[in-house]
């Protein structure tokens, strides 16, 4: 028993010194960002910001999780620096990689940069303009007032490459270990890989992404055979709804909504379907695999803790390899690097 409990205290150790050394890459990262960046060179950057993306997601809700996934996508590869908006001319950027070919709304950040350079021309970079669409986009859906405050500050990178996005981007086919993996790398940790999980509370999955979850899961031939892991009520659904699949596994023309019935609304509602089995995709399932991300999933069940949460997880992904400073630069165009 005692060798036991000694184990139990260097495993304890252990962790703590992880969670220690990535708070500490988090905060250095975090040096130049602040609240309210742009207040005396661009006073009005935030509100003019806001403007053009409340304007855009009024028309078109599904917006919100766009942004929300592209500010994700960003932040993971080289972080937070706009890298996700550079195009090229050979294909090969990062929103040319499998991952993000269905991101969108590149047209409505490209608006708000063209309404800030007439404002403050230079000033604000095409990063903050992403973290800000993210925030913006999901704050107006339902609540019409900010959810979670956006430090601003950073700058823009001038390197885009696919095989980053691909390295980088967690995969929704991913284990337990490899998404912790993957947070950890970037100084983010257990809690924020189950809370920004919940970003999936609101959007589409394409049925490729999952469909080997509902036919011949096994690989049997026996196109009835699920993942045990799917509430089978729910699967029964995703079969219908990606009948299409049954044939090609890697068709993509059909998606789904992550949180049927509710795919619009940002709330918690992920966590409840999650406990029930019925998380889409095999990164969803994989917190249920965890001791310590299923005890993380069943406190977030309530609304109060999963957003007190969210807003402080969030804010720790903002600050992923941000450039600050000197470092980078102040695109002119989110979508080309300055000559």
């Amino acid at each position: 028993m005692a060798k036991k409990e000694e184990l139990m205290m260097v495993s304890l150790a252990v962790a703590l010194v992880v969670f220690s050394v990535g708070m500490g890459i988090a905060s250095a990262q975090a040096a130049g960002l602040k609240k309210g960046f742009y207040k005396k060179s661009c006073p009005q950057a935030e509100a003019i910001a806001q403007e053009v993306v409340w304007g855009h997601v009024a028309g078109n809700p599904e917006l919100a999780a766009k942004f929300l996934r592209m500010f994700f996508h960003d932040c993971f590869v080289r972080g937070c620096d706009a890298s996700v908006l550079l195009d090229s001319a050979s294909n090969t950027a990062e929103k040319d990689a499998a991952p993000n070919l269905s991101l969108a709304g590149f047209e409505v950040i490209d608006e708000v940069k063209a309404a800030l350079e007439r404002a403050c021309p230079g000033v604000v970079s095409c990063a903050d303009i992403v973290a800000l669409a993210a925030r913006d986009s999901v704050s107006f859906q339902q609540y019409k007032k900010n959810l979670w405050e956006v430090e601003t500050g950073r700058r823009d990178g001038t390197v885009s490459s696919d095989q980053e996005a691909l390295d980088n981007i967690p995969a929704p086919t991913s284990s337990f270990d490899i998404l912790l993996s993957n947070f950890s790398s970037k100084g983010l940790g257990l809690q924020d890989l189950v809370v920004l999980s919940g970003g999936h509370t609101i959007g589409v999955g394409h049925c490729n992404l999952f469909s080997s979850r509902l036919f011949n899961f096994t690989g049997k031939n026996n196109p009835s055979d699920i993942d045990p892991s799917l509430n089978p009520s729910y699967a029964k659904f995703l079969q219908g709804q990606c009948r299409r699949n049954l044939a090609d596994l890697n068709d993509n023309t059909t998606v789904v909504p992550m949180d049927p019935g509710s795919s619009l609304s940002f709330d918690n509602h992920y966590f409840v379907n999650v406990k029930a089995r019925q998380g889409m995709f095999t990164s969803d399932a994989a917190l249920l695999t965890d001791a310590r991300a299923a005890n993380i999933v069943d406190k977030l069940q309530d609304p109060g803790v999963f957003f007190d949460h969210f807003k402080n997880s969030i804010k720790r992904m903002g600050q992923i390899g941000v450039l600050t400073g000197s470092n980078g630069q102040i695109r002119k165009k989110c979508n080309v690097v300055n000559s």
